[in-house]
């Protein structure tokens, strides 16, 4: 049984680990990177789905579950059309190109590795055009499996004990199935699954914000309750999050949930095991609504205190001047997450001072989740190092989103840069790389390893954000990248000497 903070320190990658590691991918055996049930009935959309008009820079910036930002004419109630559009835009195919005489298709989120192991399932009542039931979303199709026929939602509502999941029309759930992401990353797996269901989260919060309906993420639940629902087993597949969508649509009562094992076509010829990420994930469920209510108070009692966050300290300041809403780009959602890649190449030209400010400040406002909710504090930190912004000297900052400022903390380098990043010289060349630190720790010491499932989630959710703030404008471009843990701590303390790295995205402008 493996604590949190000894899977993180396994996991760690650091120049003699990659310098030493022998692995080798075998491409006669990877697998595919979608589900294939055999024997379950299908719901095909007859319609295409309809993309969000909304602002994406107002639809990320929402830090509660209410919306702020939706066109008048998107505000109506959930129907089936919409669910598509929703499952479409956090996970569905939104682009394909032909390379050397192979189809290529690429995800509306991004995903480590491009090897897609997150799927989305909507637990739905009655909708129109829809009849109630357990619903499989297969991004290969855009077709919805039938799991379950009849009203399940009140089995959820059991599970969190939550006003949100109790009164949504729809309760998504995002499951990781290990294998499809472990054969290259082993058993970095375990955090892909949050970073990599983060990025879709963050997709699925905005077109759901874009289009007037509440959605928040509740990671608070009971863990084997909802895999029955869904009849995963957790040792291949399990549930990560819940991102209930819509109100006013009380539940029912709970239902008798029986046994069910849909026959799936196998992913690749040969599985392999790697024990240490389902046992990472078994150390952190939670085993009824009580006590995970109880865990979201104590998270929530963290947040507030600002025990495992730092505030502003006594280096140098320089304040940021974002955009407002009414001259911020005003490029859709749904056009911004069709328009979202992961950028290859990088100007070393600077790009303005007030581009950099409107995308850290739309993307770290806060995220509507059960346990922190915006302006009750925050669990991780965010750093900066700058290099090519008009204005503001290159070097190591804080970022304080409550100050909208930088704070100094040393000098950087694009060479350094690069080198934390597993020497992928690439990140040097960038404007800027944002890190998303956590106290791990000290998160797990206090609420368990369960919150070091939420610290990732959290780095994952950020890093979604930060690809559609930086694609919702012309000029910008980037990409999400992986780092040696330790070289990037060391570089940012002693400030961040109690931190570890989450995630890492690198934008600027593109050559």
């Amino acid at each position: 049984m493996v604590d949190a903070r000894e899977y993180h320190e396994r996991t760690k990658h650091s120049p003699a680990s990659i310098r030493n590691d022998s692995f080798s991918l075998d491409f006669e055996n990877q697998p595919r990177p979608y589900k294939v049930y055999e024997d379950l009935p299908r719901v095909t959309p007859t319609e295409s789905p309809r993309p969000p008009r909304a602002a994406a820079l107002s639809a990320i910036a929402t830090a509660t579950s209410e919306p702020e930002s939706a066109a008048e004419e998107e505000t109506a109630e959930i129907d089936a059309r919409t669910l598509h559009a929703l499952c479409h835009y956090a996970t569905g195919v939104t682009k394909e190109i032909e390379r050397q005489g192979r189809r290529m298709r690429f995800r509306a989120a991004s995903c480590t590795g491009k090897l897609y192991h997150v799927d989305l399932y909507a637990v739905t009542g009655d909708l129109d055009g829809l009849d109630a039931g357990v619903y499989h979303f297969d991004p290969d199709t855009e077709a919805f499996d039938v799991l379950r026929e009849g009203d399940y939602r009140g089995v959820l509502a059991e599970a969190t004990d939550s006003r949100d999941v109790a009164t949504a029309p729809v309760t998504f759930v995002a499951t990781s199935e290990w294998w499809r992401n472990a054969w290259k990353y082993r058993e970095r797996t375990y955090r892909h699954a949050f970073w990599d269901s983060g990025t879709i989260l963050a997709n699925l919060l905005a077109v759901a914000h874009g289009g007037g309906h509440r959605a928040a993420v509740v990671t608070g639940f009971a863990d084997d309750p909802v895999a029955d629902l869904l009849g995963v087993d957790p040792e291949t597949e399990a549930p990560l999050e819940l991102v209930p969508v819509g109100s006013g649509d009380p539940v029912p009562d709970p239902r008798t949930v029986d046994p069910i094992d849909p026959t799936e076509r196998p992913l690749s010829e040969t599985v392999v095991d790697y024990p240490l990420v389902p046992d990472a994930w078994r150390q952190s469920r939670l085993t009824d609504a009580s006590e995970g209510e109880a865990w979201r108070d104590r998270v929530a009692e963290t947040a507030e205190s600002g025990v495992v966050t730092h505030g502003m300290g006594d280096g140098e300041t320089v304040s940021l001047d974002p955009v407002d809403a009414e001259t911020a780009s005003g490029r859709p959602v749904g056009a911004t997450v069709e328009r979202r890649g992961s950028l290859r190449e990088y100007s070393h030209d600077a790009i303005s001072a007030r581009l950099f400010a409107t995308v850290m400040d739309r993307t770290l406002r806060g995220v509507p989740i059960d346990c922190v909710t915006g302006g009750t504090g925050r669990l991780l930190d965010y750093y900066c190092l700058v290099h090519a912004v008009e204005g503001i000297p290159s070097g190591a900052y804080q970022y304080h989103p409550e100050e909208n400022a930088l704070e100094r903390l040393g000098e950087t380098s694009r060479q350094t840069a690069g080198h934390l990043a597993l020497d992928q010289s690439v990140v040097g060349d960038a404007a800027v790389n944002v890190y998303l630190m956590a106290d791990v720790d000290g998160l797990v010491e206090r609420v368990g390893n369960r919150g070091y499932r939420l610290a990732q989630l959290l780095g994952g959710v950020g890093l979604g954000r930060l690809y559609l703030a930086t694609y919702a404008h012309r000029r910008l471009g980037g990409r999400g990248f992986t780092f040696y843990d330790d070289l990037v701590t060391e570089h940012l303390s002693p400030r961040a000497e109690n931190q570890t790295p989450t995630t890492l995205f690198a934008f600027g402008k593109p050559t």
